[in-house]
């Protein structure tokens, strides 16, 4: 029955230090959106832009080398 007066603290000890941790990582913003991240590289793709080539390319491309 003796080892329930360490028990019982200790246990209050680490739910206080469990909840001060839970507590930090909300106002740290752990929390705030969970969605997004998932859907955002769905999206990604539409973003992109195709490059250009550069205007020595191009003339190489209408003028094969003749072998």
């Amino acid at each position: 029955m003796s080892v329930i007066y360490i028990i019982l603290p200790l246990a209050l000890i680490l739910a206080a230090i469990a909840l001060a941790a839970f507590i930090w990582a909300v106002k740290g913003g752990q929390f705030d959106d969970i969605d997004t991240p998932s859907i955002r590289m769905l999206h990604d793709d539409q973003q992109l832009s195709t490059p250009t080539k550069p205007e020595s390319n191009q003339q190489d491309s209408q003028n094969p080398p003749q072998s």
